[in-house]
């Protein structure tokens, strides 16, 4: 009778113990996305959700938490419990450009209250123009704005956004006169330059590549030597502008005081996702290069990125609006 009695409570646990948390905490899992819906960083972090999920048994919720380039969503994790529950969806650019801008106004320091946990996705950088534009190569565009210096202009995501450091590389590298025409986000942005309203923008590939696969845009070329699959053949920036290189990504942080095992397990969990298959395709369909790196090697990349980027915005001398 008493073997009955505790069977049969296990077999009423078993439905909570399948969708126990698996990272070390009382709280469901999530990962906060700082940008809307349908975006790269939203995409990224609702496929690694996904394929998380499926290799821990476990639902990681995804919540959107839009503003101040990414960094809303950033406060409310680096401000929540540190019990490793709570992840950001941490792009480059709220990571390594935003706290290196001048006169900017941010609700966290980045570089101080989170840490990296995982990188999952690096992030091709493509110069697109109109397709019914008149250009059909870097050199073609470098010519006109040398010939007519100022008329040539390029649009980004917003000032000191990670469009905008890329073309004012791209200005001084080349030694060129270019106009810069900030519009609030990739997507206008890109609608502009298909109008023909504005002549340049160079952006992470996954903004752009469905209409670079539609024909609205021609891709120009890549800013970085890795490039994508689907890509393969076109050209680099820095074969037109010797040294030239830009790499966008996408990963994993948390709070400053995550418990290291709940680093582990997170990172771990990761790995294992970006080995399934399905969704490293579904990654490289969408621009998206599945590249894991574990804490120390993501923190390196981090550092790196924000010299390099800090270097950009002192020479140009770009400050926050």
């Amino acid at each position: 009778m008493a073997h009955r009695i505790i069977l049969a409570a296990l077999l009423a646990l078993a439905p909570a113990l399948a969708s126990a948390p698996a990272f070390g905490q009382e709280r469901p899992p999530r990962i906060l996305a700082g940008f809307a819906p349908g975006g790269t960083g939203d995409l990224v972090a609702r496929l690694i959700a996904e394929g998380i999920g499926n290799v821990t048994g476990t639902r990681v919720i995804v919540e959107n938490r839009t503003g101040a380039n990414g960094l809303i969503a950033a406060e409310v994790v680096a401000r929540g419990p540190a019990d490793g529950s709570t992840l950001l969806q941490c792009p480059m650019g709220s990571m390594t450009i935003s706290p290196e801008l001048p006169g900017a106004v941010l609700p966290i320091d980045p570089r101080t209250e989170l840490i990296g946990v995982a990188n999952i996705a690096l992030s091709s950088y493509g110069a697109v123009t109109s397709a019914r534009g008149p250009y059909r190569s870097m050199a073609e565009v470098i010519a006109a704005a040398r010939a007519r210096p100022g008329s040539i202009t390029y649009a980004s995501a917003g000032v000191g956004s990670a469009q905008h450091l890329t073309g004012a590389r791209l200005a001084a590298m080349a030694g060129l006169d270019l106009v810069h025409v900030p519009y609030r986000g990739a997507a206008p942005a890109s609608l502009d330059v298909i109008a023909g309203r504005t002549d340049l923008l160079i952006t992470n590939l996954g903004d752009v590549v469905r209409q670079i696969q539609g024909g609205e845009l021609r891709l120009l070329a890549l800013a970085d030597a890795q490039g994508v699959p689907e890509f393969a053949s076109a050209p680099r920036l820095a074969d037109t502008v010797p040294g030239l290189e830009v790499a966008g990504w996408f990963g994993l942080c948390g709070p400053r005081g995550m418990p290291p095992e709940s680093i582990r397990r997170w990172a771990e969990a990761t790995e294992r996702a970006l080995q399934d298959p399905t969704l490293r395709q579904r990654l490289l369909d969408n621009g998206l290069t599945p590249t894991f790196e574990g804490p120390d090697a993501f923190a390196a990349r981090m550092e790196r990125d924000r010299q390099a980027w800090g270097e950009t915005i002192r020479r140009a001398n770009i400050r926050a609006d």
